[in-house]
């Protein structure tokens, strides 16, 4: 299994009374998701399920990541998710590579869990918006990280 492990890209934080679920991602957000999305088809790593959070700003990451054709799950329960719920739906899924995009803290805790080495970068335990984690699991986790990348990087 190839474990596709996102945080959503940056949100909009404009509106201080807007519920959390409904917030949607800012101008950087629209321009970073696609980014990742092409780099991720570059390196070869095409999911063949997405599972998403049901908010606002992880379908809109989703949308924008350029996989129109592959098929997604939005799960209430990936909504502020833990760790152990986010690595759960992803390896009960049943499909050869698995992107989840979701939040922080889980999606961090989730990365440095499902990895036996942690990839050599400043920001893989900070996980900042758009962070991305590709992980080869052959086996159970914790597998072998491949890539992991934040949007400044491309």
């Amino acid at each position: 299994m190839k474990l596709i492990l996102m945080r959503h890209a940056k949100s909009d934080w404009h509106d201080p009374l807007q519920d959390d679920h409904d917030r949607p991602l800012n101008r950087r957000g629209r321009e970073s998701a696609p980014k990742i999305g092409r780099w991720l088809r570059d390196m070869g790593h095409t999911p063949d399920l997405i599972l998403c959070s049901t908010a606002k700003r992880t379908r809109e990451t989703r949308a924008l990541l350029g996989f129109d054709d592959t098929p997604t799950v939005d799960l209430d329960a990936l909504y502020l998710a833990d760790a152990n719920m986010i690595l759960a739906q992803a390896t009960g899924a049943g499909a050869q590579t698995v992107m989840v995009v979701g939040h922080n803290p889980g999606m961090a805790e989730a990365a440095s869990l499902a990895v036996a080495t942690p990839p050599v970068h400043p920001d893989f335990h900070r996980y900042p918006t758009a962070a991305c984690t590709v992980i080869d699991a052959p086996g159970p986790l914790p597998g072998r990280a491949l890539a992991f990348l934040v949007p400044r990087d491309l």
